[in-house]
């Protein structure tokens, strides 16, 4: 059975267009279930409502989580609740892009 590490793992290589900096990394999934018989759901944010690069992160999820033994599809769920800030990133992601 697939689990939420290994699909994390694969997360960790689909980077947003605009920065060149991993989705989990900048805090944007908030999460991952393993659901029955090979489905998995992510549920993601964005950095703002207006991003129109939504369906490009979406199919790279897809494509990538798609890749795990064992996953016969992914959905990705678009959420805003909780809004997203600088916090939900990581201490590299903040690095990189020289937030303090």
């Amino acid at each position: 059975m697939i689990t939420k590490k290994q699909i994390l793992s694969q997360l960790r290589t689909v980077m947003d267009p605009e920065l060149g900096i991993s989705l989990v990394d900048l805090g944007l999934i908030y999460g991952v279930k393993c659901l029955k018989n090979g489905f998995v759901k992510v549920t993601m944010t964005l950095t703002t409502m207006g991003c129109p690069l939504f369906d490009v992160m979406a199919d790279d999820i897809k494509t990538k989580v798609k890749t795990l033994k064992g996953v016969k599809d992914v959905k990705v769920e678009l959420v805003f609740e909780p809004v997203w800030s600088t916090d939900k990133m990581s201490k590299n992601a903040k690095e990189q892009l020289g937030i303090e």
